[in-house]
């Protein structure tokens, strides 16, 4: 089992509401929508995204939010 950390991928510039935009601010001076500024959120909630290696078969498993993540780090040693 091959196990990673989800990341969202690139946004489409096809996307209706994108192409809304796009049309909306075309030729305008400036800003015509509002720009959300208001983060309220510090940490994201990490997902796991875990394939088996035979069958191909992806599923996905949410774990808590958390500032710092790392997949296969530094084992502990015992002195």
């Amino acid at each position: 089992m091959k196990v990673t950390q989800y990341k969202t991928g690139k946004a489409s510039l096809y996307a209706q509401g994108k192409r809304r935009y796009d049309r909306k601010q075309s030729g305008y001076g400036g800003q015509t929508k509002p720009v959300f500024h208001k983060k309220a959120k510090t940490t994201k909630k990490i997902v796991l995204r875990m394939q088996c290696q035979e069958c191909k078969q992806t599923c996905m498993k949410g774990l808590k939010r958390c500032k710092h993540f790392e997949i296969g780090g530094d084992k502990k040693k015992g002195v």
